[in-house]
C-alpha cells in the first residue's frame, strides 16, 4: 500500500532540522519502498505491505528518533485516504487564485479525532470556515482577519500537539503524487 508520512513541525524557523535527502535514506534502509520526499516540510510517500496504520506511525517516529535523535510526531494517511478527502473537501476550500485567502489542510494525529479538535478549538464563523472529512480538517480565513480566528491561536494549545497543518496546494500535490503512485 501507499502511504504518506507528515512529520510535524521540522524544519520551520531552522528548528527540528532534518534533511530530506537523509529523511529519505532511513525510510529506504528501514526496508519501505517507492519512497521519494517532497519539499522541505516532512513529507514523504512510500510503501509498505504493512496495513496498520497506527503501527506504521509509530515505526516512523522511531526510525526519526533513532537515525535522527529527535522526537517528531508523524501523522500516516493512505494514499487512497488522502486522495479521498480532497475529492471530499468543500467547495469552499482553497478554490482558485486567492491571494487573500489562506487555506489549510489540518492532519489529526491519533489517538485525537478531528471531531474532538474541532470541538475542543472551536470556530469563529465570522472569520474562518471550517469542514472536515476522516482525519482531515478543512479550514480557510481571510488573511486581513486571519489574527482575530480561533485556528490561528492553536499554536502552543495542547491541540498543537496532535495536528500537522499543509497548505491547500501540498495538500493537493500530495495527493496527485499518491495519485500517480497508485
Amino acid at each position: 500500500m501507499n502511504y504518506i508520512a507528515l512529520l510535524r513541525g521540522i524544519n520551520v524557523g531552522g528548528n527540528n532540522k532534518i534533511s530530506m535527502s537523509e529523511l529519505k535514506e532511513a525510510f529506504v534502509e528501514h526496508g519501505f519502498t517507492n519512497v521519494s520526499t517532497y519539499i522541505n516540510s516532512g513529507n514523504v510517500l512510500f510503501s509498505s505491505g504493512m496495513a496498520d496504520e497506527e503501527m506504521l506511525k509509530n515505526q516512523c517516529e522511531a526510525l526519526i528518533k533513532s537515525r535522527f535523535g529527535q522526537d517528531i510526531a508523524v501523522a500516516v494517511i493512505s494514499g487512497a485516504d488522502l486522495i479521498n478527502a480532497m475529492d471530499h473537501a468543500p467547495e469552499w476550500w482553497g478554490k482558485g487564485n486567492d491571494k487573500d485567502m489562506k487555506h489549510n489542510a489540518i492532519f489529526v494525529i491519533p489517538p485525537a479525532t478531528a471531531e474532538e479538535l474541532i470541538q475542543k478549538v472551536g470556530i469563529a464563523p465570522e472569520y474562518e470556515k471550517i469542514d472536515h472529512f476522516g482525519r482531515i480538517i478543512f479550514w480557510s480565513a481571510p488573511l486581513k482577519t486571519f489574527s482575530r480566528t480561533r485556528w490561528s491561536r492553536i499554536v502552543g494549545t495542547p491541540e498543537y500537539k496532535s495536528v500537522t497543518i499543509r497548505n491547500a496546494n501540498t495538500a493537493r500535490k500530495l495527493a496527485a503524487l499518491a495519485c500517480a503512485d497508485a
